[in-house]
């Protein structure tokens, strides 16, 4: 597994296959011996998320426990990339290399390039879905705003390999076209291609399987969280009194009685009477419309006169 302290240098030596990732991130050429951390901090990528990538991709690693450290940002720059270097290079690319491989004049040769033409079709399809659902939807999240009409789930439960198309293409000019010289060894180094980009396809789709969904679930969970809050602040704050504030005295009670204190231990801690007590608890239940143990420790939470960790749940 790499690591921050690690040579850019190092790592595309041990594997030139990153050095598609770096464009996708990216990152230029031209780092001398710098590494992995100090590459990504002068070229603004975030050094956790590039290494999550590269070691899922290179040796399968994922932590499970790291999700909240990447940085969905960088993800979606990744994708981003991935999806122009794909579809405005690799794709028309191959197209090409078929096309001087081929005998225009072939019956067979014209439906292979239509089969082509209807994988490539397929794969454009699907990106430029997740282009104009799926990354919107996740920009939004990004600035706070949930869509109630959409989910990574969604996405999720959609998401597969469009691959049958491009198996079925590999078959046929495996088997059912010979040819001879110079025009077999271009459709041996088309063929060549093909199967590698058959494997990048399949890297990209795990990659957002495996990294980008469970990211985007956990971002999905905290505005929820953050919204639910929110919510509950709102409704604590808005008690019928409006204009009867607590004092400070009423919320160093509210706090003693969070922290489980009786009556006589508020009073012994606060040097005033169990009945003075006694009354500004009526106060605090009248101004705020709360009688429960259970609101009043929300309400000290949401308010911030208690942190979570100090309280007993």
């Amino acid at each position: 597994m790499y690591e921050p302290d690690d040579l850019m240098i190092d790592m595309i030596r041990d594997n030139y296959g990153i050095l598609q990732s770096l464009g996708s991130f990216g990152i230029s050429l031209g780092f001398g011996d710098k590494t992995v951390e100090r590459v990504c901090r002068e070229q603004g990528v975030d050094t956790f998320t590039f290494l999550a990538v590269v070691n899922f991709t290179i040796n399968g690693y994922r932590s499970f426990n790291d999700v909240e450290k990447l940085s969905v940002p960088t993800l979606m720059q990744y994708l981003r990339a991935s999806h122009d270097y794909y579809l405005d290079f690799q794709l028309p690319f191959i197209r090409k290399e078929l096309v001087d491989a081929l005998d225009e004049q072939d019956s067979l040769a014209r439906l292979i390039l239509k089969l082509y033409d209807e994988y490539a079709h397929s794969i454009r399809s699907h990106m430029m879905y997740e282009e104009k659902m799926v990354f919107p939807y996740v920009e939004k999240l990004l600035q706070g705003n949930a869509d109630v009409d959409y989910d990574i789930d969604t996405f999720s439960k959609h998401h597969s390999q469009v691959d049958q198309k491009v198996k079925e293409l590999k078959s046929i000019i495996i088997k059912y076209l010979p040819a001879d010289g110079l025009r077999n060894n271009q459709l041996t180094a088309t063929l060549y291609d093909i199967y590698n980009n058959e494997e990048w396809l399949a890297q990209h789709s795990r990659v957002e399987d495996e990294i980008f969904i469970p990211a985007i679930r956990l971002l999905e969970r905290k505005l929820k969280q953050s919204d639910v809050t929110h919510k509950i602040s709102h409704i604590i704050n808005q008690a019928p009194h409006g204009g009867d504030t607590l004092s400070d005295r009423e919320k160093e009670v509210i706090i003693s009685m969070v922290q489980g204190m009786t009556n006589k231990e508020i009073a012994d801690h606060l040097c005033i009477s169990i009945n003075t007590v006694i009354t500004h608890r009526r106060n605090i239940a009248r101004k705020l419309q709360i009688h429960s143990p259970a609101g009043l420790t929300i309400y000290a939470i949401v308010n911030d006169l208690v942190d979570i960790s100090a309280v007993k749940l």
